[in-house]
């Protein structure tokens, strides 16, 4: 059975209340297949899911211009969450479903630099300028959170830990749930919390 976490803050609540319906018709779901894709990084290079078969995929939605994504990667937790998943053996690709139409777009190369400014080990990071991945996973916040495991099924979807605010002064107080994911996979054991709720700004869909 999914056991949710429900956040208490009423921002999150209200970014969780405007996407809902968007939520509601993603294709993705927690004990099903996880969708496939492909997308270019932001070295130009194409990258499927399809290309890590047998191997846990963590999926990061990101947008520099987000306050909530600035707190993880300015208080240095999204770094350190990526570094300890790849120390794992996992694959970890950034996704940015920015249109191209909204002030917080930034161009592949400017995003790379911010990547590589932040210091971040990130597999990759992904252009998804038209949405369609974001929207097939029903990614609603910056950052969303999924896993996926070697079988390829999504066995995580939601928040990168239990704290939902953009002070970087919670990340000690809060459970990482993606940490604590992987070292349930890596035990052999279920994701004992496996949907949980997402928090931060609203994904910066194309219009």
């Amino acid at each position: 059975m999914q056991r949710r976490h429900f956040a208490t803050s009423t921002l999150a609540a209200a970014v969780l209340a405007t996407t809902s319906q968007a939520w509601a018709q993603a294709t993705a779901t927690v004990g099903q297949a996880a969708p496939n894709f492909s997308a270019k990084d932001v070295n130009g290079k194409t990258v499927s899911l399809a290309d890590f078969k047998g191997k846990t995929v963590v999926l990061e939605w990101v947008n520099p211009g987000c306050p909530y994504v600035r707190k993880h990667y300015q208080g240095g937790n999204m770094q350190g969450t990526q570094q300890e998943a790849i120390g794992k053996n996992a694959v970890w690709l950034a996704i940015n479903s920015t249109g191209t139409d909204h002030p917080d777009y930034l161009k592949p190369a400017d995003l790379a630099k911010w990547m590589k400014d932040q210091k971040a080990p990130a597999t990759h990071t992904l252009m998804d300028e038209d949405g369609k991945i974001g929207k097939a996973y029903g990614a609603r916040t910056t950052p969303h959170m999924y896993i996926i495991d070697g079988k390829g099924m999504l066995v995580y979807a939601g928040g990168i830990d239990s704290i939902p605010t953009a002070s970087a002064s919670d990340i000690p107080k809060a459970t990482n749930y993606i940490k604590t994911s992987l070292s349930e996979m890596a035990s052999g054991r279920a994701v004992s919390n496996n949907v949980t709720r997402a928090y931060g700004c609203s994904v910066k869909y194309k219009s």
